[in-house]
């Protein structure tokens, strides 16, 4: 199982109050996802990649319809956009945070 430990620098890049916990949560939330390097990151030049996230994690877990998850994830790209390589963990993260649903993950 992924440890939060292995993504808390990444996630603290874009916040820097990032718990832990929260981290840890969303790491087994994703589960088997992060055992693949492939899997484990996002791309965001990938419409196919970006659906994926948009009809699972944003509409699924965040309950976002599919204009504000597709809105979502854009704005993610764009905060992420220096990362050549975006790690999950931390894209997921941010969808949570900018969408005010940390405190599924208990934040």
């Amino acid at each position: 199982m992924a440890k939060a430990a292995d993504y808390m620098d990444n996630v603290k890049k874009y916040d820097s109050g990032a718990s832990e916990a929260v981290i840890q949560k969303i790491c087994n939330y994703l589960g088997i996802a992060l055992t693949n390097r492939d899997s484990s990151l996002v791309s965001c030049s990938d419409q196919t990649e970006i659906d994926r996230v948009v009809k699972g994690f944003c509409a699924k877990k965040l309950g976002q319809n599919a204009s504000d998850a597709q809105t979502a994830c854009e704005a993610v790209c764009a905060t992420m956009k220096e990362d050549r390589m975006k790690s999950r963990v931390t894209f997921y993260y941010l969808l949570a945070k900018n969408s005010g649903g940390l405190g599924q993950f208990g934040g």
